[in-house]
């Protein structure tokens, strides 16, 4: 008796961690929603435009949680390094991923899963500040991967330079959006795991 009761709590176990066609279809949907909010973005003189990606990879993570957050944006990159003009304003192709912009995509895995986190303390309003905490700490890492390549590829401006533009340009915006994609993303992944929590 007790082997069996071992065997199947194994079994259980290893069916949560593996991914099930449904987690597979969300991980595709939210890439494509990623590819979607990416187009919603204002060119900027510096070539680096103004967008709210910052909200759709922490809404994306918020969600699914840490793996299929990561799923989500690596399939977005993989799209978008194929070819497919998913990235801002329409582009595609590895030239987006090695450009003053590709520093900022390369660390959204990274965000996302950090996103992904779910603390559970037992009290929802810790847990929601260390859910923020966490996307902005992501946040924080996309914004030093991001500027470090600008800074690398722009030639014309020094790294002060480009942290200088992108506290007044980029970071405050992007906090905003990051907090409020938690408010969005906490009640939304209710919605859309409803049938497992």
């Amino acid at each position: 008796m007790r082997s069996t009761s071992t065997d199947s709590a194994v079994h259980t176990i290893s069916t949560q961690k593996s991914l099930g066609t449904h987690d597979l279809v969300l991980g595709g949907m939210f890439a494509g929603l990623l590819a979607v909010i990416s187009q919603l973005s204002i060119p900027m003189p510096s070539g680096v435009p103004i967008t709210i990606q910052m909200f759709g990879v922490t809404l994306v993570g918020v969600i699914l949680g840490w793996r299929l957050a990561l799923l989500a944006t690596i399939t977005y990159i993989l799209i978008g390094a194929a070819g497919l003009p998913v990235f801002a304003n329409f582009r595609g192709g590895l030239s987006s991923l090695t450009g003053l912009t590709g520093g900022y995509i390369w660390s959204w895995p990274i965000m996302a899963a950090l996103c992904g986190i779910r603390p559970i303390t037992r009290k929802k309003s810790r847990d929601f500040t260390l859910t923020v905490i966490f996307c902005l700490v992501g946040l924080m890492i996309s914004e030093a991967v991001g500027g470090l390549q600008w800074a690398a590829l722009s030639g014309d401006m020094t790294m002060k330079a480009v942290f200088l533009y992108a506290v007044i340009a980029f970071i405050p915006k992007d906090i905003v959006l990051t907090i409020l994609a938690v408010f969005v993303g906490i009640p939304m992944r209710r919605i859309v795991f409803r049938r497992v929590v």
